[in-house]
């Protein structure tokens, strides 16, 4: 037979001062006498009956004297009623989490084994603790409020709790990586060896990519899309000399990633380490905007993209091509573009925009 541990916790917590005052009544003693004979004051002897005052180990051995009853038996009702309450309170506080963890797709990131599986629900409040590393769920509102810039589709409504779960994963996956300190210089330099990479395979250009991040202060993350998230791609700065650029590979098509990835960049560069702020700006330009313009300048420029279609050749695949070649970059890139701008339809040219797998970070 398998025997299962069952753990009981009170409902109440019976303070010490109970057991006191029936001893007391037993003896004809009065709370007065007793004071006068412990050398407590009446009121004193009063809150510890009460339970608003808590049996202390000098009290104990004056009980011991008074009542002949062992100070470790007022010690141990004293350290039983305390952990009683305690233990109450925790089971308060994991009801109230209850909550909050069924807002969390824990099924999921138990899946991707970012999480230990579990059906029972206070299980799963313990291990979110852990998870988030914070005491309480409650506080991880505050965590949401953080200094991250969202690229959210707007035609969804994301979760709070799902956004902030992807994100804690992408701050584990970068605490693996050792980056130096953040430098803006170097950065801007290596944006033309990124376009280069736009050409590569994933398996050759994503380790390369986050070698040259690391080497300019960014750690790179690949975190995978869970539910209700709808990112693609977040920046946070850990601390003023070190950022976290992290990516989900949302719908797998190479024109998202790249685009994505260089928006983050754009964000880095022209904005605020400090201050991320989604769709808002006090120029009156929304910084989400000044990204995706930057972005796109930098995968094509603007002259460049200008002359191209203006002449209207991006009817014909052929010219695509030529043109992708001519200002080094993948069609993929070039595709992205002329849908972004409605130029072609969604349909078109859709083996030019290929999807991939990129196997990066482990569970």
């Amino acid at each position: 037979m398998i025997k299962e541990k069952i753990e009981y916790i009170a409902s109440i917590a019976v303070p010490p001062g109970e057991t006191l005052k029936e001893q007391i009544d037993s003896m004809g003693m009065t709370q007065v006498e007793l004071a006068k004979r412990t050398g407590l004051t009446t009121k004193h002897i009063n809150e510890i009956i009460k339970g608003k005052s808590p049996i202390t180990q000098e009290t104990s051995l004056k009980l011991e004297y008074v009542l002949g009853i062992p100070a470790s038996f007022w010690n141990n009702l004293e350290a039983n009623y305390q952990e009683t309450k305690a233990r109450i309170k925790a089971r308060e506080e994991i009801n109230n989490e209850m909550v909050i963890a069924r807002e969390v797709p824990y099924p999921e990131i138990a899946k991707l084994g970012w999480i230990p599986s579990t059906r029972d629900i206070e299980e799963k409040v313990m291990n979110l603790r852990t998870f988030f590393g914070v005491a309480s769920l409650n506080l991880l509102p505050e965590t949401i409020k953080g200094a991250f810039a969202f690229r959210i589709s707007e035609k969804y409504e994301a979760s709070n709790y799902s956004l902030a779960t992807w994100l804690r994963k992408g701050e584990i996956e970068a605490e693996r990586i050792a980056t130096e300190t953040f430098n803006k210089s170097k950065l801007k330099k290596l944006i033309p060896k990124f376009r280069e990479l736009t050409l590569e395979a994933p398996d050759v250009f994503y380790p390369k990519m986050v070698e040259l991040c690391a080497s300019c202060g960014i750690a790179l993350v690949l975190v995978p899309h869970i539910s209700k998230t709808y990112a693609c791609g977040a920046t946070n700065w850990v601390k003023s000399d070190r950022a976290i650029v992290q990516l989900s590979v949302r719908g797998a098509r190479a024109d998202i990633f790249w685009f994505t990835f260089f928006h983050e960049i754009a964000h880095i560069i022209l904005h605020d380490r400090k201050e991320f702020h989604l769709q808002e700006s006090k120029s009156g330009v929304c910084i989400e905007d000044e990204a995706d313009n930057q972005a796109g300048n930098w995968l094509i420029p603007p002259e460049e993209y200008g002359k191209f279609v203006s002449t209207a050749s991006y009817s014909h695949r052929e010219n695509i091509l030529l043109f992708a070649e001519q200002i080094d970059i993948h069609p993929c890139i070039v595709v992205g573009r002329l849908l972004h701008d409605k130029k072609i339809e969604y349909h078109q040219y859709n083996d030019l925009r290929p999807s991939f797998v990129i196997v990066s970070n482990k569970k």
